[in-house]
């Protein structure tokens, strides 16, 4: 039976606050879900419905050897209903999870709209009642009115630029002068990979960097965040930044067995490979100029663009000074912050933090004690890092630099990641929550 006697508010129906409301559902938590769309949009939203993805189709790696395979199985054992439905509307896409951005946002949608517990309210949320249990799940692009009251009540906020990837349709792609790989042969030939000889490159380069990019507003200027740099700002680092970057050859070689100068990787949209994400090539160029400079690429000479990219504000708060591991407010004890509003970077960083929230609003609902994740766990390690003071705080990814070293020194480190990892779902598993 639901527990009609607490309704749980959830500010935001994107990754975070989703998991959040599904996973409160399905504990018998009665929870009010808000959405602004489709009544209002933020600048990089185009759809209606939930969970939807912006800035790539891609989850990153399902290898239990990086940190965000390893933080997805954590999640898997948790029973995070999100990263069951992306393992169920996956693209082939090597070692990295990646979904069909459509089918995914439609089967979290149906999700939420199925259970009797969640009660779907369509408004521009612009404060909330600090007495009531909240979830407040608006992501990084939160719109102006509850961007405010969050700043007014826990004072300034931060924020960084992020920048999206365009994407082309797959029929207009030069499959002469492309060719079907995985790096290293990870894979059954998931990516479509556009090989540039020296000269094409560096007329690419020369191109690149002289674009003319969309022009930001003075008072919103601020750093570009490093995880999703635009491909103009890489290039301007160096001629070869990107060649040791998203366009790295590395893993790859021709029909002669000879490694290609620099390759721009293709990464399916969905599984019919009708459209195709330039993988790495997040940018704030404008969009003709899109057009005349990726047209550049061999494969790429008669693109089509399904959509450009963009590039856009995102805003965190303080986490160190606003939360505790909990994604409990230190103000408001019944005020949550998930999400990447809460600090942490990503997809499945996100939905983590949905999933966190929500058991510990459960355990509080419910008088039991809020769950404690093992630091040896990327979930417990990352949300451990959101409540540690901080200079100068950032937005922080899943990565094996947060998890303690192993006691033994491990040489070889393939092997010391799968040491953190193996460490990390037996910890998991033996904790008492």
């Amino acid at each position: 039976m639901s527990d009609r006697t607490q309704t749980v508010n959830i500010i935001g129906a994107g990754l975070a606050g989703c998991e959040a409301a599904l996973y409160l559902s399905a504990a018998g938590v009665r929870v009010r879900l808000f959405e602004c769309k489709p009544i209002e949009k933020s600048p990089a939203h185009s759809s209606d419905g939930f969970a939807e993805l912006v800035c790539s189709n891609s989850l990153k790696s399902d290898l239990l050897s990086t940190a965000s395979g390893l933080l997805k199985s954590e999640l898997r054992y948790l029973g995070c209903r999100l990263i069951s439905v992306a393992d169920s509307v996956k693209v082939p896409a090597g070692s990295a999870l990646a979904v069909d951005r459509e089918k995914f946002s439609e089967a979290v949608t149906d999700l939420i709209k199925q259970s009797d517990n969640i009660e779907i309210v369509h408004e521009t949320v612009t404060d909330w009642d600090e007495d009531e249990y909240t979830i407040i799940a608006t992501g990084p692009l939160t719109l102006s009115g509850l961007s405010q009251s969050i700043f007014e009540k826990f004072g300034e906020g931060l924020h960084f630029y992020d920048a999206a990837a365009p994407i082309v349709d797959g029929a207009s792609i030069d499959y002469s002068k492309a060719f079907t790989a995985d790096r290293y042969g990870r894979g059954e030939g998931d990516y479509v990979n556009c090989p540039m000889d020296k000269s094409e490159y560096e007329d690419f380069i020369r191109a690149l960097v002289s674009a003319e990019c969309v022009i930001l507003k003075n008072f919103e200027k601020s750093d570009v965040f490093e995880g999703c740099m635009p491909v103009e700002i890489m290039a301007k680092r160096g001629a070869d930044t990107l060649r040791f970057g998203p366009l790295r050859p590395v893993g790859f070689s021709d029909a002669a067995g000879k490694r290609p100068y620099a390759v721009v990787q293709l990464r399916r949209e969905n599984t019919e490979g009708e459209s195709y994400n330039i993988v790495g090539f997040q940018t704030n160029l404008k969009f003709k100029e899109q057009e005349r400079v990726f047209r550049m690429i061999p494969a790429l000479r008669n693109a089509e663009f399904l959509r450009y990219g963009v590039m856009h504000r995102n805003t965190f708060i303080n986490a160190p000074l606003t939360i505790n591991r909990h994604f409990q407010t230190l103000k408001y004890p019944k005020t949550f912050i998930a999400g990447q509003l809460s600090g942490v970077e990503g997809y499945v960083e996100s939905i983590m933090s949905g999933l966190v929230s929500a058991m510990c609003v459960a355990a509080l609902i419910k008088d039991r004690p809020l769950p404690e994740f093992p630091l040896t766990t990327v979930v417990g390690a990352l949300t451990k890092y959101l409540e540690t003071p901080n200079a100068d705080f950032q937005p922080m990814n899943a990565n094996f630099g947060l998890l303690p070293p192993p006691d033994a020194k491990i040489r070889d480190k393939n092997a010391k990641k799968l040491f953190l990892s193996e460490k990390s779902l037996k910890d998991l598993k033996n904790a008492d929550f």
